[in-house]
């Protein structure tokens, strides 16, 4: 029986979950992963013997959409994604649990020294690094850690020496591979979900900030660009959805063009919203820089420009055009 046969939709469940990331948004890692796991979204993917949900993947979006939104300091996506392609497994288990924190490197290779590019490895016990046939689970926990603040000053990005870190679990090509792919969709909904929060808050504003007895919303000028605003974000999630569903031949659709539509959608809404917030925009008051600086974090592990040109080189080697 499916899941919406048993009356169970993604997007009211992303609702009932909702409470539970509002209260685990101001916590220590450690407390946010234990309200996460009682709620059962740690392991919403993996199966109910490693204390999971056994839900597919689209119940996940909401969920990690809903947390882009609020701005939850978690790697959710990376514990949900490792819980589910581990499952069956102690190591699925304790992720589902939230006993053990884990993350993945987007970039680089167990054959580097220095590994960055990791959400909240800072926090992580276990960190997946891509070799080259497949992937390694390491433990970091003791690993010498450097720190990068040009990105974000106050959540910077931290280096990880992997030279010296035990191994946990080898995981095989395939199913690295499917990481990948449902990684692409996960993080799409994550900076679509902080791309929701920009277009709201820049809604709100223009239509209670009065100037000249009128609110901002009232000029022409500034309705052309919400409503780009909520064009860009339409399409992003239209996207996400497609992509949940097998094309025309039965065959999965490739999600990398997803992630990278998101990336820049969600960069010029959440950038959009601060110019529409004029000079508060640019104040520590005002969170969307957060949110920015989400997004830029995200679009630089998927090295964006890069993420943009396989996708191109790989259409233009299935059309066989030159």
């Amino acid at each position: 029986m499916s899941h919406q046969e048993e009356g169970l939709r993604p997007e009211e469940f992303a609702e009932a979950a909702e409470a539970a990331i509002q209260d685990a948004i101001k916590g220590e890692a450690s407390q946010v992963a234990s309200t996460l796991a009682q709620a059962g979204l740690l392991g919403i993917c993996t199966s109910e013997a490693s204390n999971g949900l056994g839900l597919d993947l689209r119940f996940a979006i909401p969920l990690v959409k809903a947390a882009g939104r609020l701005r939850l300091r978690f790697a959710l996506a990376e514990q949900i994604l490792l819980a589910k392609h581990l499952t069956g497994t102690e190591i699925a288990s304790s992720l589902a649990q939230g006993l053990q924190l884990a993350t993945i490197a987007w970039q680089g290779s167990a054959e580097d020294v220095w590994i960055g590019h990791a959400r909240r490895v800072q926090d992580a016990r276990w960190l997946l690094v891509r070799q080259p046939n497949g992937a390694v689970l390491l433990d970091v926990q003791d690993a010498p850690k450097q720190t990068d603040h040009h990105l974000d000053p106050e959540n910077p990005q931290v280096w990880v020496n992997v030279s010296q870190c035990p191994v946990v679990t080898q995981i095989d090509q395939l199913t690295t591979e499917a990481i990948w792919r449902d990684g692409a969709l996960l993080m799409a909904a994550t900076v679509h979900g902080a791309a929701e929060f920009a277009l709201n808050a820049a809604a709100e504003h223009t239509s209670t900030r009065v100037q000249f007895d009128r609110p901002l919303s009232s000029k022409q000028s500034i309705r052309h660009w919400l409503s780009r605003m909520k064009l860009y974000h339409e399409a992003g999630g239209t996207a996400i959805a497609r992509a949940l569903n097998a094309n025309e031949w039965g065959a999965p659709r490739d999600p990398f063009p997803v992630l990278s539509t998101n990336l820049k959608y969600a960069t010029f809404i959440v950038e959009k919203s601060i110019q529409l917030h004029g000079g508060m925009g640019f104040t520590w008051d005002i969170p969307l820089h957060h949110a920015l600086r989400e997004v830029r974090k995200l679009d630089a592990a998927w090295d964006g420009s890069a993420l943009t040109q396989s996708i191109g080189r790989r259409f233009i080697q299935t059309t066989g055009n030159p």
